[in-house]
């Protein structure tokens, strides 16, 4: 014989048949009315180091165009991304491997060189074996990079040709900084031959030059970085000019690099110093809906966005509407060109496609 069940144990079942009872009528209402939930969209940007600029300009776009239900500040209009949109960061070993990753479709989006991605589009230099990158295509350019040439204090280097024969960290395979840094070497008449090399990333690199074992580091950034700021706080450092003779030939070679002076007091301490910068350009593959990629860039240049990226600012024309379109080297996603389109930076094209739907998309 089963023992007799509380009271209780009665009241709870009644009320859980009854709240049961009240969500089945809801979900009925919520159909015959035809309302859905926001769709998740899942939106990954591939970007660098975490001791870099790339990663935290990527945590920075993701926390300003998340969409998920329930965030406040998300219901002005266009203020984020699409409803439904969770952007992620994802840390790299930074702009070669982010065009692959891009190009690969394992990544929805990266940051990445603007030298590096026209390279990518031609099939040149890394991209060889893989060929052209042709569904590669700019969401937007973000802020402009400059090339540091940072050298231990007592190595005696005061100019790019006082590396033959000196320990120099060039980056990662992988990176975009080894790229510009092959290419300085070559406009002022060096090769790694002429050097020791070292492709170790930026924190070790660091490291080694703090310890005594390397004499110089290049890095591509946006100034101002971190690593460099310590390593002159630290009085182990000085930052060399890339400038004169050997700065005109790579100008003449690399038409994506620019002159540039890196400003007295962008760094504590530092004079100005003559370099070349790069812009970082936001791409994506071809096959991202146009709509998303519309509401991505609509919500990243919504002036209410404004105060929140000039706090992070990194680099020349941080995510500024005006630059937005420029230097781009490979062609605009048409999300994005649809909206500057619309902005009244980009002129409009003869005859514009209607804009195609947001896909259903799996989380």
């Amino acid at each position: 014989m089963r023992p007799e069940r509380p009271s209780y144990f009665w009241g709870l079942a009644a009320g859980t048949v009854l709240v049961l009872g009240l969500v089945l009528t809801l979900a009925a209402r919520v159909a015959a009315q035809g309302f859905e939930p926001p769709q998740r969209i899942a939106f990954q940007i591939s970007t660098g180091s975490t001791t870099g600029t790339y990663f935290p300009v990527g945590q920075l776009l993701a926390q300003l165009l998340s969409h998920p239900p329930g965030v406040g500040r998300c219901e002005t209009v266009a203020i984020c991304g699409p409803s439904g949109l969770i952007v992620s960061a994802r840390a790299s070993e930074g702009s070669v491997a982010n065009v692959n990753a891009v190009d690969s479709g394992s990544v929805s989006s990266g940051l990445a060189q603007a030298d590096v991605v026209a390279l990518a589009l031609a099939g040149e230099g890394p991209f060889r074996k893989t060929g052209p990158a042709k569904q590669l295509r700019v969401i937007a350019n973000l802020y402009g990079e400059d090339v540091h040439l940072i050298a231990a204090k007592n190595s005696k280097i005061k100019s790019v040709a006082d590396l033959k024969g000196k320990r120099v960290s060039l980056s990662t395979e992988g990176s975009g900084t080894i790229i510009t840094a092959r290419s300085i070497l070559t406009a002022y008449r060096l090769t790694e031959k002429s050097i020791v090399p070292n492709y170790d990333s930026a924190e070790k690199a660091t490291d080694l030059l703090q310890s005594g074992k390397l004499d110089a580091i290049f890095y591509v950034g946006g100034t101002p970085v971190n690593l460099i700021q310590q390593m002159l706080d630290e009085n182990v450092a000085v930052l060399i000019p890339i400038d004169g003779d050997g700065r005109k030939r790579l100008l003449s070679k690399q038409p994506y690099l620019s002159a540039h002076v890196i400003p007295q007091g962008t760094y504590t301490g530092a004079a100005g110093v003559d370099t070349v910068s790069v812009d970082a350009l936001w791409i994506a593959d071809s096959s991202e809906p146009e709509t998303l990629i519309y509401g991505i860039v609509k919500g990243l240049y919504n002036p209410a966005n404004r105060t929140a990226l000039m706090a992070e600012r990194v680099g020349t024309h941080f995510i500024e509407l005006d630059a937005a379109a420029n230097n781009a080297t490979a062609p605009l996603h048409p999300g994005s060109a649809r909206y500057f389109t619309e902005a009244g930076v980009l002129k409009p094209a003869p005859n514009p496609r209607p804009a195609a739907s947001l896909p259903a998309r799996k989380s």
